[in-house]
C-alpha cells in the first residue's frame, strides 16, 4: 500500500480539496474553500497546512479570512443554500472564545438543514501542560472541552484524538455533509497537538472521491394513500417549503399545480416556487402570510406539504388550518418531517415525488367554483399589495415603502438577502417574486440577527453573476457589521439597504401587541428618571459602514433613497444605502396569529387586555392528531 508522510492537517486539507457531490450527472466541489481565523489550536496545524496547499496551487482549497467566527458560519450557509446544498464552505476557528462563537452560526445551519463543516481547534489531546490557555475546566472529566457546546447543534460531531481516527471521522462527515435528509453542521474538533503530528496516510484518502447525492421515490403504498387522498379532496392546498427548492422541483411543482388545479402557498424558504402572478399562487401562509392563502388554508380539507417542516409560523401556532376533518399529505426527503401533523408520510425526494403524483393525478382537478374562489381572494390580495406599496408615510418613509423601490429595483436574476427584524415578514407577504426561487433569500428557520450581510456576501460567492441585495435592520447591522471588512478585501460586492428605525421595530410591534408597551425595544439614551426613555442615541451607523471601507450611500426620503439605488447598482465594489424609516408603521394583516403567551396576571392594563385577547386566540389552536 501506498502511503504519504503528512500532518493530520495536512491530511485534512488535502483529502477535502478532492471532495465532490453529484446529482442528475453534474458534479460540484463539495468543499468550496475555508474561512478562518487563526489563533492557538489552528494556527500551527490547520493554518500550516492551507498555506502549503496554497503555496502549492491557490485554487486547491482557497482561504478565506473572516471577521467573526459567528458570521464565517453563516456566510458558508448562505453559499450552500444558494448552491441547492450541493457545496459548502469549511470554517475553522481557534479552541476558547473562537470554536464557542461558532455555535450560534451551527444552530442556524442546523435548523435551516444546511451543510457547513466546522474544524475548531481543541486542548491538548496529550494533556501535557493543562489547563492551556483559554480551556475549560470540568472537574467531571478531562474529556470535555467548550467544543462540546456544539454537539447539539451539529449532525455529526466527532473529536479525533488520534491520526489514526481522521479517516473515519472525515467520511463520516462527508456522508451527512451529503445526506439531503440529514444535513447541517459538522463539527470535528482538532486538538491542536493532534493536528501537527505526522502520520503515514493510505494515498487512497487523498484521491478524487464522489459523494452522490440522490433522488429516492416514494413507497408505493405510501404514494397509493396519498393519491387517494388527494383525489378524494374538495379543497386541497400545498404548502411548499425549502425542499422544493432544494431539490430542483419547481417545475415539476407548477406542472402538478396546473394538472391538478391546486392551489400553492409558500413558507418562507419556499417563498417564490411559483412566480407571484401565477394564477395558482396564494403568496405566503401563517402567522407572516397574505390573507388569500389563510382564507383558503382556513377551509382546506387536504394540505399536501412538501418539502416543509411545518414551523410555528407556517401554521399560525396550529391555528391556520381550521377545517375540524383537514387531513396531511407530506412529501419530505427526511421521514421525522413527513410524519409531522400525524400526516400521510411520503418519504421521497421532492421533484420525483411530485413527477409520481403528477401522473397519478393526471385525470384530476379542482372544481371550477373552487379555482374561482382562489383567484378572488388572490387578486383581492394584490390590490392590498398595490395600496400599500404607493401609500407614502410621513414625515419618515415606511419600510413597506423601502421595500416596494427595491422590488421595482431588482433585475430578474436579483437575489434580495434578509433574516431576522420585522422585515422577514413584510417580505413574506408582499415581495413580488419573480420566476426564479433563488431570487428570495430569506433565513427565517432561527430568524438569526446578523446574518443578513455575512449571508448575502456567502450567496454572491456562490452566484458572482448575480446582483446580492441585503436588506438588514439596525439592530442586526449593530451585532454583526464585520464581514463589510471582508467584503471589501475579498473584492465583493453587495447592495446593503440599512434600515434605521431606532431600535427593534419587530419586537416593540410584538411587545406592543402583548401588552409590553414596546418596553426596551428602541435605541434611546437613559434619562433623569433612569428609564431608557430620553433622547435618541447618536449613533451615526452610515459613518460606521464607511469607516469598514464600504462606498455609502445616504438617503432622507424615499426618491433620494431610489436614486441611491441606482447609483449603488452602477458601484463596483459593496455599498451600504442607509435610510431612516416610521418604526411603528405596518405592513398589511394577513389575518392569522402567532401563540406568544401573555402573561396572566398583571398590574398593567395593557397587558391584562392582551391576555383576555391571547385566550380567545388560544380557543382555535389545535393538536392536528
Amino acid at each position: 500500500m501506498t502511503t504519504r508522510r503528512l500532518t493530520v492537517a495536512q491530511a485534512l486539507v488535502r483529502f477535502l480539496a478532492v471532495q465532490h457531490s453529484e446529482r442528475d450527472g453534474v458534479e460540484h466541489r463539495l468543499i468550496e474553500g475555508v474561512f478562518g481565523i487563526f489563533g492557538h489550536g489552528n494556527v500551527a496545524g490547520v493554518g500550516e497546512a492551507l498555506l502549503g496547499l496554497e503555496l502549492e496551487d491557490p485554487t486547491l482549497l482557497p482561504y478565506r479570512l473572516a471577521r467573526n467566527e459567528q458570521a464565517m458560519v453563516h456566510t458558508a450557509a448562505g453559499f450552500a443554500r444558494m448552491r441547492d446544498r450541493l457545496s459548502t464552505y469549511a470554517c475553522t476557528t481557534s479552541i476558547g472564545p473562537g470554536a464557542t462563537n461558532l455555535v450560534t452560526g451551527a444552530a442556524l445551519a442546523t435548523v435551516n438543514r444546511l451543510p457547513v463543516l466546522l474544524l475548531p481547534g481543541d486542548v491538548f489531546a496529550t494533556r501535557p501542560a493543562n489547563p492551556v490557555l483559554q480551556e475549560l475546566e470540568d472537574p467531571r472529566s478531562y474529556d470535555i472541552s467548550v467544543n462540546d457546546t456544539l454537539r447539539p447543534v451539529s449532525r455529526y460531531f466527532d473529536r479525533v484524538n488520534r491520526p489514526e481516527q481522521l479517516p473515519s471521522a472525515l467520511l463520516a462527515a462527508m456522508r451527512v455533509l451529503t445526506d439531503p435528509a440529514e444535513t447541517g453542521a459538522v463539527t470535528l474538533a482538532l486538538p491542536q497537538d493532534v493536528q501537527a503530528e505526522a502520520w503515514d496516510w493510505p494515498q487512497e484518502l487523498f484521491r478524487h472521491r464522489t459523494w452522490h447525492v440522490p433522488r429516492p421515490r416514494a413507497d408505493i403504498s405510501a404514494l397509493t394513500r396519498a393519491v387517494t387522498a388527494i383525489r378524494e379532496a374538495e379543497r386541497p392546498l400545498i404548502v411548499a417549503g425549502g425542499g422544493v427548492v432544494y431539490s430542483q422541483a419547481t417545475d415539476a411543482l407548477r406542472t402538478f399545480a396546473e394538472t391538478t388545479g391546486i392551489p400553492v402557498a409558500e413558507t418562507q424558504a419556499g417563498k417564490g416556487v411559483l412566480p407571484h402572478d401565477h394564477p395558482l399562487s396564494l403568496g405566503a401562509v401563517g402567522a407572516t402570510g397574505t390573507s388569500a392563502a389563510n382564507a383558503i388554508a382556513a377551509r382546506a380539507d387536504v394540505v399536501i406539504g412538501i418539502g416543509t417542516r411545518y414551523s410555528d409560523f407556517t401554521t399560525a401556532s396550529h391555528t391556520a388550518f381550521a377545517n375540524a376533518d383537514v387531513q396531511f399529505v407530506n412529501i419530505n426527503i427526511a421521514a421525522f418531517d413527513a410524519a409531522k401533523n400525524a400526516g400521510i408520510s411520503v418519504v421521497a425526494d421532492a421533484r420525483a415525488a411530485l413527477e409520481d403524483l403528477t401522473i397519478a393525478l393526471e385525470r384530476s382537478c379542482t372544481a371550477p367554483e373552487y379555482r374561482v374562489e382562489v383567484v378572488d381572494v388572490r387578486e383581492a390580495w394584490e390590490r392590498r399589495v398595490a395600496e400599500a406599496f404607493h401609500f407614502r408615510n410621513a414625515p419618515l418613509p415606511s419600510q413597506i415603502e423601502v421595500l416596494a423601490v427595491v422590488n421595482e429595483a431588482v433585475d430578474p436574476d436579483d437575489v434580495v438577502v434578509c433574516a431576522a427584524g420585522s422585515m422577514p415578514g413584510d417580505l413574506h407577504k408582499l415581495w413580488r417574486a419573480g420566476a426564479d426561487p433563488k431570487t428570495y433569500h430569506v433565513e427565517y428557520g432561527y430568524s438569526c440577527m446578523g446574518y443578513e450581510i455575512a449571508g448575502g456576501l456567502g450567496v454572491k460567492l456562490a452566484a458572482p453573476e448575480r446582483e446580492v441585495y441585503v436588506l438588514v435592520g439596525d439592530g442586526s447591522y449593530l451585532m454583526l457589521a464585520q464581514e463589510i471588512v471582508t467584503a471589501v478585501a475579498e473584492h465583493v460586492k453587495l447592495i446593503v439597504v440599512l434600515v434605521d428605525n431606532g431600535g427593534f421595530a419587530s419586537i416593540g410591534r410584538l411587545s406592543e401587541s402583548l401588552g409590553g408597551q414596546r418596553f426596551g425595544t428602541a435605541y434611546r439614551q437613559r434619562s433623569a428618571s433612569g428609564r431608557l426613555d430620553g433622547g435618541p442615541l447618536p449613533v451615526d451607523l452610515a459613518a460606521n459602514a464607511a469607516s469598514l471601507g464600504a462606498n455609502v450611500e445616504r438617503a432622507r426620503d424615499i426618491e433620494e433613497f431610489s436614486a441611491a439605488l441606482e447609483r449603488a447598482k452602477k458601484a463596483d465594489r459593496i455599498t451600504v444605502v442607509h435610510i431612516e424609516t416610521d418604526p411603528t408603521a405596518a405592513a398589511p394583516d394577513g389575518g392569522a396569529w402567532w401563540d406568544v403567551p401573555v402573561a396572566q396576571t398583571s398590574g398593567l392594563e395593557s397587558t391584562r387586555a392582551a391576555r383576555d385577547g391571547y385566550e380567545n386566540a388560544k380557543q382555535a389552536q389545535r393538536p392536528y392528531l
